[in-house]
């Protein structure tokens, strides 16, 4: 394994734990909000049992999240030292306020904890929503950085320098908005399915039981309502990306033949050799339509663009079709539960519908792990698009491999860890 590739791998690994930490982090304090909202309003002591329960969840991936955000952050200077050198001075700016949002977090987060009984109720409870808006602007703040990876502005290039910076420019940047609406639904999504799922399985296990009916009720509403946003916010970030970068959009349609109209491709197995996609289902000028709402448009495919600058076509294919997939099937849960809720609520704990949102549990993060995947491969072979290639910016640092692997084992060590800690919090349940 060369230095370069030791490098993305160890990039991968860390990002793909910590958007896990990250997602969770952004949402569970919203449901744990939910349900002390209807305790302050029903009294109903079980909504306060299940406030405190997830709360407890809510410390455990803040502390990890905050190890994982601080392996990653020195990471960028070590890997990649020619790209902070250059991409510093212009990016700082969201990586600074998202430090401060990250405090804001941790001063909510611990009166929330340390808060039950010694400060006003209705303050109580607002902390807790500080908790959450506090990490959904932390995570919008990162996602605008690398944004502008998919999207520099604020800068003039000028023999291989910036100049003329302006960091605000920068940070709002011509894909931050699409990329943060888009991330944000998908945490939403990910981790409200991932908690239903988990109080799903142990519904099974215990039925009639109160405390994860009302969580998974709970949970369902943020579900359902990312489940039908996100296709809306994916069909924004498509139209974006066939604007900015059509050759990751090619990539990631397995789109080899400039076409007017294109037909888009479902599944198949893209051939960088032949140019050809096995096994592919076509359906006629669909693509077009998507990305530009117009069947009649047409869409450049990969032959337009040199082959050294193709991303890994085989790679960002699969990702893509992976994210739709899930993305598909979450929304189809998402609207078999607003059915029940609707027209047969006594369906809604039935085995089997506890049977899938059980199965849908993880599914929601191998579909953010899939999106990120399209992101940052998807851009390849630039780490700054059109600016700076990725090659040119990891670090000389011999021996990088040896790096990767340690980082590995210390997250696979620190994911044990985590499901000890959560596993002895739902035993600890005293449902």
């Amino acid at each position: 394994m060369d230095d370069l590739l030791a490098a993305r791998f160890q990039m991968a690994v860390s990002l793909g734990f910590h958007i896990v930490f990250a997602c969770i982090g952004m949402v569970m304090p919203f449901l744990m909000a939910t349900s002390h909202f209807r305790w302050l309003k029903t009294g109903e002591e079980i909504y306060k049992d299940l406030t405190k329960s997830w709360s407890k969840g809510v410390a455990i991936f803040f502390a990890v999240g905050a190890v994982s955000g601080t392996v990653l952050s020195f990471e960028l200077g070590l890997l990649w030292p020619t790209f902070m050198e250059h991409a510093g001075p212009i990016i700082g700016m969201p990586f600074s306020l998202e430090g401060t949002a990250f405090f804001v977090e941790a001063i909510a987060l611990g009166f929330f904890l340390y808060g039950w009984g010694k400060i006003n109720k209705w303050i109580h409870f607002w902390m807790g929503i500080l908790v959450g808006v506090s990490g959904v602007v932390s995570g919008i703040l990162v996602v605008a950085a690398n944004a502008w990876m998919n999207s520099p502005t604020g800068f003039t290039w000028v023999d291989g320098a910036a100049q003329n910076i302006d960091p605000v420019a920068a940070m709002f940047n011509a894909a931050w908005l699409s990329q943060s609406i888009h991330m944000t639904i998908a945490a939403f999504l990910s981790t409200s399915f991932g908690v239903a799922g988990v109080h799903a399985f142990l519904l099974i296990k215990n039925p009639e039981n109160p405390f994860h009916q009302k969580a998974i009720r709970i949970a369902m509403i943020f579900a359902f309502i990312a489940a039908i946003l996100q296709p809306i916010s994916g069909d924004f970030s498509a139209k974006d990306v066939a604007q900015r970068q059509p050759v990751k959009l090619a990539a990631m349609e397995a789109h080899f033949k400039t076409e007017k109209p294109a037909d888009l491709i479902v599944g198949g197995v893209p051939n960088e050799e032949t140019e050809e996609v096995d096994f592919a289902i076509h359906l006629p000028g669909m693509l077009s339509f998507l990305a530009f709402g117009d069947f009649e448009s047409e869409v450049k495919g990969l032959e337009d663009f040199p082959k050294e600058n193709w991303p890994p076509v085989l790679i960002t294919h699969f990702a893509f079709q992976i994210m739709v997939g899930i993305g598909m099937l979450l929304l189809l849960t998402g609207l078999i539960y607003l059915y029940f809720r609707w027209k047969k609520p006594h369906l809604i704990f039935n085995k089997r519908f506890l049977v899938l949102l059980a199965c849908c549990s993880p599914l929601g993060f191998i579909a953010v792990e899939a999106g990120w995947v399209v992101t940052e491969v998807g851009r390849q072979p630039w780490i700054i698009y059109e600016i700076m290639k990725t090659s040119d910016a990891v670090s000389p640092m011999p021996g990088l491999k040896y790096s990767f692997i340690l980082i590995t084992i210390c997250y696979l060590f620190l994911s044990l860890i985590v499901y000890w800690l959560m596993s002895r919090q739902i035993k600890a349940l005293k449902y």
